[in-house]
């Protein structure tokens, strides 16, 4: 069987957490957590890294500090159409007005027009933005066009750890980004995700949704100037809670594993974009061909997308070869029950046609050669 995964979580890794475990070390959230993070924002190049239980819960921490620290001039938000359930479910859960945007069909962000219209006719607060599998969703102009009509730009990139446009990473450009560590995805912490920021003041409010709203994951300074600002004493400091926060943190465990991981990234990405580069070399006259942006320098492919006419025809076959498939991301949101229940259906062109066409086949560091050639030719095939 190819599968569309392969776990990043090696037998060394579980030898390592082994000895570490017999240690009897703290397990909840404590210093390894911190050292995750640091080395996360290293690797990354951003000033702050709030580990969380999922790539979901990233989403929600962002969406939810937003609001609350009244960054937003309007409770309007553009979502992409072609992105995952959590990308668009907080903004809907928290009671935001999300407009979904239409993706293009060069690397399947968002389209650039699109975007411009609904700016233009709703005068939208944020975007959260989602680098799909890989491609930097034309990042330097929408980045620009939040600039020059004050738009917060939220990156959800969680399935493009390690792209680069400009050579700056991906989930660097705006205020906030997102990313995942679930099985699957570049890096494994079993189960987790990360938001990260140059905003300090973000960065905090961060920190306080994730643990309840309280203020102890603060330096000593700034816990002191939530207290001085709120005339919180002695004991009442130890359960006061400045925002309405969750329960959304990690684990040690969890961060013990991360720590490990980063190390494997930098092989993890060039093995994507070597399968990537192969794919679309086999595949680029026989069907659609994904379009970096032309600043993309690095594409840290987390799966090869289609769009073809006959994808059941090509599903079967892929199946029949012990191949592993799925649908793009999870096709158009606008057409999801949980999106008609409340708004009612938002067919939209390119969408649309991602909703019925779009698939992908597996890319991941363990994938060979010889296997993309296998997939390559079964798809040709089926064509």
């Amino acid at each position: 069987m190819i599968t569309l995964c392969s776990d990043i979580i090696d037998k060394q890794d579980i030898s390592k957490l082994s000895d570490w475990l017999l240690e009897m070390p703290r397990l909840t959230k404590g210093q390894k957590t911190l050292e995750f993070e640091a080395k996360f924002s290293e690797f990354l190049g951003c000033k702050h890294s709030v580990f969380c239980n999922s790539g979901s819960s990233a989403n929600l921490l962002i969406t939810s500090a937003l609001l609350q620290s009244n960054r937003l001039r309007n409770n309007k938000i553009v979502v992409p159409q072609i992105s995952w359930s959590t990308t668009l479910f907080p903004s809907m859960q928290l009671g935001l007005q999300p407009i979904l945007c239409d993706c293009n069909r060069t690397n399947l962000g968002i389209d650039v027009e699109h975007f411009k219209k609904i700016i233009k006719e709703e005068n939208p607060a944020a975007i959260i933005l989602v680098h799909v599998l890989g491609f930097d969703s034309s990042i330097k102009e929408i980045s620009d066009l939040c600039k020059e009509n004050d738009i917060i730009l939220i990156e959800d990139t969680c399935e493009s750890l390690g792209s680069q446009t400009d050579n700056q990473h991906l989930g660097t450009f705006g205020l906030a980004s997102s990313f995942s560590f679930y099985f699957g995805h570049h890096i494994s912490t079993i189960e987790g995700g990360m938001v990260c920021t140059d905003d300090d003041e973000f960065a905090e409010i961060i920190k306080m949704i994730r643990s309840h709203g309280w203020d102890r994951d603060l330096s000593e300074h700034r816990k002191k100037a939530y207290q001085d600002h709120w005339k919180i004493k002695g004991i009442d400091s130890l359960y006061t809670f400045y925002y309405t926060g969750f329960n959304l943190r990690s684990t040690d465990l969890q961060a013990f594993l991360g720590i490990n991981q980063i190390d494997k990234i930098p092989h993890i990405v060039k093995r994507r974009e070597e399968n990537y580069l192969l794919y679309k070399e086999l595949l680029q006259d026989h069907t659609w061909t994904p379009t970096p942006t032309v600043d993309q320098n690095v594409i840290s492919s987390m799966g090869y997308p289609l769009i073809v006419k006959n994808r059941d025809a090509i599903y079967k076959s892929l199946n029949e070869n012990n191949i592993e498939c799925r649908p793009l991301i999870s096709g158009s949101m606008g057409m999801q029950p949980a999106w008609i229940d409340q708004y009612g259906p938002y067919p939209s062109p390119n969408a649309s046609i991602i909703d019925s066409m779009g698939m992908y086949v597996p890319n991941h560091q363990d994938l060979t050669l010889e296997q993309v050639e296998l997939i390559c030719n079964t798809i040709k095939e089926s064509l």
